[in-house]
C-alpha cells in the first residue's frame, strides 16, 4: 500500500516529498502481502461493488508470494531448512516465482520443476530470477494445456530429486502452511480494507490455499460471507462431476483432482469459466481497467459477475476476489 506521507504526483508539481521511514523495507520480502483492493467499477458500474485483491503487484508476480513466504518461514522454524540447502517445488510457474524469490532472500538455491506444458514465459522468469528449471515431458496435454497427470508426473520428478540432492521438498498443495498464509493474511486483509462490509469472495481453486485460507477467516468473522470456487468449465470436479475437458487454458487451476486441504463446507457453491470467457475477461480487464493479467484472475472476475447477476447476494452487494497473476508469464 502507497504510505500516507508520500505524495507521488508532487514532484511533477515542483513540490517536495516527504518519505517516511516505513517505506524503506529490508528485503524484497517485504514486498509480500498488504496488496491493494481495487473497485472495478468499468466492468460492474453496479448495482453492488466488485472489488480484486492485487496479488500480482508482489515481487513474485502473484498470489503464490505468500505461501510461499510463509513455507519457507515455518520450515525455518521447524528446522526443516537452514542456509544454503536447496528447496524444490513442482510448480505451474507461480509458486516457483515466489520461492525463488524468499529463496534467494533467505540463501537457499532453488529447483522449479514444471511440466513443459506451462508458458514459456513462466520458465524464462524464473532462470531469470536464478531458479535452476527442471523441464518435465506432458503426458497427456498440449502446450498451454497442463493436465492433471502431467502435474503427477512432473510431482514425481521433483520427489526424485529432493532426495538425491538432500533437498527440501516443498509439497504445496500438501502443506498447510499454504493455507495458513491466506487464513492469517489474505482475510485480514481483505476483512480490514472493507471494514468487514463483504458479502461474496470468489477465487480460483488450484492447490486450495487461497480460497481455503480466505474464506475461513472471513466466515469465522462473518458467517453469511458467501463464497464460491472457481474451476475451468469441463474440469469441475469440485462441483463432482465428470471431466470432460482436462486440457483448458487457465493455468494453475483444474488438475481434476480435489486438493488435500480441500473444505466442502466452505464452499456455498461452485462457479465454472470456460476458456473462451476467461480469454474475453483478461482482454477486458487489460482494456477497461489497465490491469494485465493472467487467465485465472479473469476467470475469477468473470466468476465475479456471474455471482453477482445471479440475485443471491441481495440488491446491492459486495464481492471480493483474486487478480491472481501478472499477464506477463503468458
Amino acid at each position: 500500500m502507497e504510505d500516507a506521507n508520500i505524495d507521488r504526483h508532487a514532484e511533477t508539481r515542483g513540490e517536495k516529498t516527504t518519505v517516511s521511514k516505513d517505506a524503506i523495507l529490508h528485503s524484497a520480502l517485504g514486498m509480500i502481502g498488504n496488496t491493494p483492493l481495487v473497485s472495478l467499477e468499468r466492468i460492474h458500474p453496479g448495482p453492488g461493488r466488485l472489488l480484486a485483491k492485487a496479488e500480482f503487484v508482489q515481487p513474485g508476480g502473484s498470489v503464490k508470494d505468500r505461501a510461499a513466504l510463509r513455507i519457507i518461514q515455518d520450515a525455518y522454524s521447524a528446522g526443516k531448512l537452514s542456509p544454503g540447502k536447496p528447496v524444490v517445488e513442482m510448480t505451474s510457474g507461480n509458486m516457483g516465482a515466489g520461492l525463488a524469490v524468499v529463496c534467494n532472500v533467505m540463501g537457499n538455491p532453488f529447483v522449479a520443476v514444471m511440466s513443459e506444458g506451462n508458458s514459456p514465459a513462466r520458465a524464462r522468469m524464473l532462470e531469470s530470477l536464478g531458479a535452476e528449471v527442471v523441464l518435465v515431458p506432458q503426458v497427456d496435454g498440449a502446450p498451454g494445456q497442463v493436465t492433471g497427470r502431467d502435474i503427477e508426473k512432473a510431482t514425481e520428478r521433483a520427489v526424485e530429486l529432493a532426495q538425491t540432492r538432500g533437498a527440501f521438498y516443498v509439497d504445496q498443495f500438501n502443506n498447510v502452511s499454504s493455507v495458513l498464509a491466506h487464513e492469517a493474511g489474505t482475510g485480514p486483509e481483505i476483512w480490514e480494507a472493507v471494514g468487514g462490509e463483504i458479502d461474496g469472495f470468489v477465487a480460483a481453486v488450484g492447490s486450495g490455499g487461497a480460497f481455503v485460507g480466505t474464506s475461513r477467516f472471513l466466515k469465522r468473522r462473518k458467517p453469511s460471507v458467501y463464497c464460491a470456487a472457481v474451476e475451468p468449465e469441463g474440469a469441475e470436479i469440485l462441483a463432482g462431476k465428470k471431466v470432460t475437458k482436462p486440457k483448458h487454458i487457465i493455468q494453475g487451476i483444474g488438475y481434476g483432482i480435489v486438493p488435500p486441504h480441500w473444505d466442502v463446507s466452505l464452499a456455498d457453491t461452485t462457479i465454472a469459466v470456460s476458456d473462451e470467457q476467461a480469454a474475453r475477461f483478461r482482454k477486458e480487464l487489460a482494456n477497461k481497467e489497465g490491469l494485465c493479467v493472467g487467465f485465472s484472475a479473469a476467470a475469477n472476475v468473470c466468476a465475479s459477475l456471474k455471482l453477482l447477476s445471479s440475485g443471491r447476494l441481495g440488491a446491492s452487494p459486495t464481492v471480493v476476489t483474486i487478480l491472481c497473476d501478472t499477464g506477463l508469464k503468458y
